[in-house]
């Protein structure tokens, strides 16, 4: 089973937050590439080490929004540099390191929400948007072998940073984060079943769900299985995403103690018995996580 999945990496930001040494800023995962990119580095390559084919650029929060917002948009391409030297030099270390066969270990550029996670109503105009994920794309481009379009919450944030990184000619994955209390909806409030719909419009290579709840996932799963594109899914591990608005931190949110690496790598493996074929982890998701679902699913 394994041999047929693709094995996505876990969540950078909140694994990161809790090696750090730096308080939690607004910058949240950015502040930590800024200051200490020797973690993304080592966790990029414990990712791998675990078993992940694909890790992703530690750019979520380095949007050109999100940067204005915290007067360092002068940092956006720094930001990125550094992302993209951590991933590549994590791949060297691991390949010097390894006494294995030799593995492909792809990078993902990474295009999220623009301004805030689950609030779509405070991103830009879809041109805007358009625009903005055009820079990142650029920026990304180079190290880039994929593009994951991650935690859209509405039609508008997917269909501007997949129209940007399909003009890349690489791969684009597109990921859609769902409520979850009411699970067949974004949590921007449109039907998930009519977001992929009119996504597909654009021709991604993938459908994923992410950034979301486990259980809200199982609720919709059913709408992604009959897709003619490969589907996904990697869920994150909080108790709730209530308390997060935008412009506040993300300190106020708290991990699930229900979910560890065995309880996880068991959800998973259920979801590539129901067809997924990308399967990662996404907050609260780390290393052993990703280690206990690789060896589980060789077990299978």
């Amino acid at each position: 089973m394994h041999n047929k999945i693709i094995i996505l990496d876990g969540g950078m930001g909140q694994e990161l937050l809790a090696r750090s040494q730096r308080e939690v800023t607004t910058m949240w995962s950015a502040d930590v590439m800024l200051h200490e990119p020797e973690l993304v580095r080592e966790l990029h390559c414990e990712f791998i080490c675990a078993g992940a084919d694909i890790i992703t650029l530690n750019t979520y929060t380095a949007t050109p929004e999100r940067l204005a917002n915290n007067n360092a948009l002068h940092l956006m391409e720094q930001l990125h540099e550094s992302a993209k030297q951590a991933a590549v030099d994590a791949i060297s270390d691991y390949h010097y390191a390894s006494e294995g066969p030799a593995r492909n270990i792809q990078i993902a550029g990474c295009l999220p929400p623009l301004v805030a996670s689950y609030h779509p109503e405070v991103s830009p105009e879809f041109a805007d948007c358009v625009e903005s994920y055009r820079k990142l794309v650029a920026l990304q481009r180079s190290d880039a072998d994929l593009f994951i379009c991650e935690t859209m919450s509405s039609t508008i944030e997917a269909k501007a940073a997949c129209l940007a990184a399909k003009e890349a000619k690489v791969p684009v994955w597109v990921a859609f984060s769902v409520s979850d209390d009411e699970p067949k909806n974004l949590r921007g409030g449109e039907s998930l079943q009519d977001a992929v719909a009119e996504i597909l419009t654009f021709a991604p290579d993938a459908i994923l769900l992410n950034c979301s709840r486990p259980e809200s996932i199982n609720a919709v799963w059913p709408e992604l299985q009959n897709l003619e594109v490969p589907v996904g899914v990697y869920a994150n591990g909080f108790t709730s995403i209530d308390s997060l608005y935008p412009g506040t931190t993300v300190a106020s949110l708290a991990a699930r103690d229900d979910l560890g690496p065995s309880a996880y790598a068991q959800i998973c493996a259920d979801w590539a018995k129901q067809g997924a074929s990308i399967i990662g982890g996404c907050c609260e998701v780390g290393p052993t996580h990703i280690a206990s679902l690789c060896e589980l699913l060789k077990k299978k």
